[in-house]
């Protein structure tokens, strides 16, 4: 059976000031999450292991996880966070190695006010040195951010990168355009893989359907194809609009209609290549 792997999902214990990007109407998610939490999820969905991100930007929480992820096998990977505009971001990286489980670092380039943050002198030397750790970079942004990160895909051609939540495209205004085109644009970079992950919380909470969500998710499969597209839940933050079942239900149905082995790559292979599980 070929493994399944939710490639984005988050763990926490929740306090308002750690976490004040939960904001107002959020209340479900103001509480623990934590891996008992996710295992009976996961396994109600017959996922077999899961890529834990960061929530928080600190080196604490990478070390949290890391920890975590020591302690429960089917953690198979961690996206941590690490201060990458710093001129000591090398030996900060140099602290986790030997972490087999880091696979790749993020930043939460979604909320910095200037959308091309990611071509930054300084977020590149730090982007520049991931590649000597081994490590790839998750790229979380909102669809306006895209032109700025192909610039930065192509300044480094020799790293991988992972797109999460498809860029978060305006799915609740059903506006496609210039999310499709710069899409296709960003996917034409071999090195760029990226996640069908967090669609729902772009859409309406309430009142989604996956009609809603195909035609984008149909852009990301003909832009990067299936052996460069993987599965995430973005649980506990998709609880906002959907179930953990529910959501490995929907992406499910999207790709029934690829083949088995291509329906294997977006639920487990291409996660298992990218991060090296």
């Amino acid at each position: 059976m070929a493994l399944v792997i939710d490639s984005h999902h988050h763990f926490w214990k929740y306090s308002p000031k750690e976490y004040s990007w939960i904001g107002e109407g959020q209340g479900v998610l103001r509480r623990d999450f934590l891996p008992a939490d996710l295992k009976k999820e996961i396994d109600a969905s017959k996922v077999d292991g899961v890529v834990s991100v960061q929530a928080r930007q600190s080196l604490e929480e990478t070390r949290w996880l890391l920890d975590l992820a020591e302690k429960n096998e089917f953690i198979r990977g961690v996206v941590g966070w690490a201060p990458l505009i710093s001129a000591s971001v090398e030996k900060d990286l140099e602290n986790f190695a030997g972490q087999k489980k880091l696979k790749a670092i993020r930043h939460v380039l979604q909320d910095e006010k200037d959308d091309r943050y990611a071509v930054r002198e300084d977020f590149q030397r730090g982007i520049g040195a991931l590649k000597k750790f081994g490590l790839i970079y998750d790229i979380l942004i909102y669809e306006k951010q895209l032109p700025a990160s192909i610039e930065l895909a192509d300044k480094f051609p020799n790293q991988v990168f992972v797109l999460d939540h498809v860029a978060k495209p305006k799915i609740r205004q059903k506006l496609l355009s210039p999310w499709r085109e710069r899409m296709k644009d960003l996917a034409k970079r071999e090195n760029v893989y990226c996640k069908l992950s967090g669609m729902a919380t772009e859409a309406d909470h309430g009142g989604w359907e996956s009609a809603d969500l195909r035609p984008y998710v149909e852009v990301a499969l003909e832009a990067f194809g299936p052996r460069r597209i993987m599965f995430g839940s973005d649980w506990p933050v998709c609880l906002l609009a959907v179930t953990y079942q529910k959501w490995a239900s929907v992406v499910r149905a999207f790709i029934s209609k690829l083949s088995e082995s291509e329906q294997n790559r977006v639920m487990g292979g291409t996660a298992v290549e990218a991060y090296k599980l």
